[in-house]
């Protein structure tokens, strides 16, 4: 601490005496000791090689060890004025390989890192006294590993992303330990729970208590057998006294005392919480003043490959050194974890050789127009929200996961007639007349179960006092879409014919969704039918399914990706592509890393979801990509919960608040970030830049450029109700006499399915 605190007082002093001569400009005679820096700054070295020296950075931060390019690169140590500080390997500013990390407040890691990750084998002991050896990924406990807590006690199993899950073994200071199952760091599921006066009960858990069915054994060879519960009124079971047989059991014994006595000092550790993790740290910049050539001078990106500062009005284009020098010297502050924002991680990179800068479209309002009174739509809004209220919150028994063959019969479906001044089921209402249909709705409501949605909000989001949003225009196949106001439910407008082919395939849907918790094909909610009165008749049939887009984070580029190149891109000139155009597959100029765990999980679930798809003889589905650049502004424009998206209004956007990137990082470091991230939702990962070649034909995937940028990554398969049916397999006969029969979409559901993968696997690669 010493020492750090003399490194501290001198760098600062130092820092101030020079701050305006990083940027060029000089104004304080120099000391012996700026003299020395100044000495290092205007020392030259060719490109790529690597040497040694030691640095007092602008902003108080300290580094030394070995530099290539202006990166630490090597070995080195690197001390944060915040007290934080790492020692190990580096690869051009990025901490890779081994290292260690410690803490002002006494903890440390020491082990593998990654990107600036703790990521591979590592050991993390904590201020606490806690220590974890084992495997992490991407700063999470992920893997198998041992924790031993300050109190004494020791876990020892299976992690996935900072908890305990799968199988473990959790053994108390007392001698009491648990074995079995574990989910989101909670005991849960199959497993036993041994005392050390010889008592053991083993069965189903749930939130860390016994739950359903389970045996409680004593030393003398007693025994309960029953369903557990922590409600009195659910538990039933049978006391067998020792020496008795299973015909002699009687119910002496109250379970309700295991809960109450037994379980009372089974108590499992809380995770700890790290205020700070290595990869929020961000290197200051250290750059020579003899740089000034404004003609040569590259792009800034940030050490951690983030793309770096400012959206202006229309797009955004990363600004020139110049501008950002200026900027950061006049408005750099520090934030509460002591980094300074005014030097966070910047990169220098020669990009002569690059294509145009990315461009992020500008942020405009909300997708859709409201449905209020007046609109051709808003009768029918109305009948939908009074169906769906009625579907939903009408009484029924509990819903059982396990469902009979009769539950997913394509003639499970139900009438309800909704007349203006209401009847004995149905509310009076200011519409006109319509009569309402349930398309099995046993199916649908397990399904909102399954897929956790609560029934109270699902209503409240389509049937609230909020107005649904229609979308300006329709899809390609003609189907309208409404959104929810909060954006957590979409719902289409569909053909008869998609209607059968989901009815069809429900059966195996819902064994694909409850098989596999992370498919990525999309969710669906309800199934129903509206039927206006009068002289047409007129039939409106929809589903409700997951907006994938549903997120505090702008979105600030999707994609609608599917293998082929016929049509597959976009027709809209540049001056118009904002946040909400869909890009298709020539458009896209980058390609997805995932980190290694993610990747390998990604591509098992892909060739899942396309089997059942192929099964099904499904064709024409589509990988739907959203990305939101990390550090698309200066203020970042990851929105907090509440605040209203800035619109655009003739050039002028209103001023809200706006969460730092410190605080949107920070927001990682709680569990329950952790566990909102999941298989194409909230996913952390890299983007590479690519670039197609001019050489006259058609390349899907162009070649990687070493561009990197930091994102939050979303994508699910949608559109997954096209049969290869007849006029499918007429329009492939038709197109493929005019056009390459490789480059269109309706190809039959085994070769397309070999094609989306192909593509996919292209697009998305492993971060390396």
């Amino acid at each position: 601490m010493k020492a750090w605190e003399a490194t501290v007082r001198k760098t600062q002093a130092v820092a101030k005496k020079r701050a305006n001569t990083i940027f060029g400009t000089y104004a304080a005679a120099p000391n012996v000791e700026e003299e020395m820096i100044e000495d290092y700054e205007e020392e030259e070295h060719p490109s790529g090689e690597v040497y040694q020296a030691e640095r007092f950075l602008p902003n108080g931060d300290y580094y030394t060890g070995y530099w290539a390019d202006n990166f630490p690169h090597g070995t080195g140590k690197y001390w944060w004025t915040d007290g934080c500080m790492y020692v190990g390997e580096w690869f051009r500013g990025k901490t890779m390989g081994k290292g260690t990390f410690s803490w002002p407040s006494g903890a440390m890691y020491e082990g593998n890192f990654k990107s600036g990750f703790m990521d591979g084998e590592g050991t993390y002991s904590s201020s606490n006294g806690d220590t974890y050896r084992g495997s992490w990924m991407m700063n999470f406990k992920h893997g198998r590993g041992t924790k031993e807590y300050a109190n004494g006690d020791c876990y020892e199993g299976e992690w996935c992303r900072g908890l305990q899950e799968g199988q473990g073994k959790y053994q108390w200071k007392n001698g009491n330990y648990y074995v079995g199952e574990w989910k989101n760091g909670i005991i849960c599921g199959k497993g036993k729970l041994c005392w050390t006066n010889g008592n053991v009960y083993e069965g189903n858990w749930e939130d860390g208590l016994p739950k359903g069915n389970g045996t409680f054994k004593w030393p003398d060879g007693s025994l309960y057998i029953g369903n557990w519960s922590k409600d009195p009124k659910d538990q039933n079971g049978t006391y067998y006294p020792a020496g008795s047989t299973l015909l002699d059991g009687n119910l002496e014994w109250d379970p309700q005392e295991v809960y109450n006595v037994d379980l009372k000092d089974c108590k499992v550790c809380p995770s700890e919480k790290v205020s700070i993790l290595p990869s929020n740290k961000k290197l200051a910049m250290w750059r020579s003043t003899k740089a000034s050539d404004s003609s040569t001078r590259p792009r800034r990106m940030s050490v951690d490959g983030r793309i770096d500062a400012g959206i202006d009005k229309e797009f955004a284009r990363i600004p020139t050194p110049d501008a950002a020098a200026g900027r950061h010297s006049s408005a750099g502050t520090s934030d509460s974890n002591g980094m300074d924002e005014s030097f966070a991680g910047l990169q220098i990179e020669d990009v002569s050789t690059r294509g145009s800068p990315i461009r992020i479209p500008k942020v405009v309002k909300k997708q859709g127009e409201t449905i209020s009174k007046g609109h051709k739509n808003y009768e029918l809004m109305l009948n939908l929200q009074l169906g769906i209220r009625h579907s939903v919150g009408k009484p029924g028994p509990p819903p059982s996961l396990d469902l009979k063959p009769s539950a997913f019969d394509p003639k499970e479906k139900y009438w309800t007639r909704f007349p203006p001044e209401g009847s004995k089921n149905t509310p009076p209402h200011p519409s006109c007349e319509f009569r309402w249909k349930d398309y099995c709705p046993k199916v649908f409501r397990t399904l909102r179960l399954l897929f956790k949605v609560d029934p109270a909000d699902y209503m409240l989001s389509i049937c609230g006092n909020d107005a649904l949003r229609e979308l300006c225009s329709p899809g390609k196949s003609g189907s309208f879409f409404y959104l929810t106001n909060d954006d957590r439910y979409m719902i289409k407008t569909m053909k008869k014919a998609e209607v059968k082919v989901l009815l069809r395939m429900l059966n195996a849907y819902y064994n694909h969704v409850r098989a596999f918790e992370n498919t990525l094909v999309i969710k669906y909610f309800g199934l129903h039918c509206v039927r206006l009165n009068g002289p047409a008749q007129k039939k409106v049939r929809f589903i409700i399914m997951g907006n994938l887009f549903c997120t505090d984070y702008t979105i600030h580029r999707r994609y609608d990706l599917k293998g082929s190149t016929f049509g597959r891109i976009t027709d809209k000139p540049e001056s118009e592509i904002d946040a909400n155009t869909t890009l298709k597959d020539l458009d896209l100029d980058f390609i997805f890393r995932l980190q290694k765990n993610w990747f390998q999980e990604f591509r098992r679930q892909v060739d899942r979801d396309c089997e059942f798809l192929e099964q099904e003889r499904i064709m024409d589905y589509s990988l739907l990509v959203g990305l939101h650049f990390r550090e698309a502004t200066n203020s970042c424009d990851h929105t907090p919960p509440g605040c209203v998206t800035p619109t655009d209004n003739g050039g002028a956007e209103e001023s809200l608040p706006r969460l730092s990137r410190a605080d949107m990082d920070q927001l990682l470091l709680d569990p329950a970030g952790w566990a909102s991230i999941r298989l194409g939702v909230n996913m952390p990962a890299k983007v590479e830049r690519t670039e197609r070649k001019n050489d006259g034909e058609i390349q899907l995937v162009g070649e990687p450029t070493g561009e990197y940028y930091d994102v939050i990554i979303f994508f699910s398969i949608i559109d997954i109700l096209q049969d290869y049916d007849i006029s499918k397999k007429l329009e492939h006969a038709y197109k493929s006499i005019q056009y390459d029969p490789t480059s269109i979409s309706a190809v039959d559901p085994k070769q397309y399915s070999r094609r989306f993968r192909d593509y996919i696997f292209k697009v998305f690669a492993e971060d390396i």
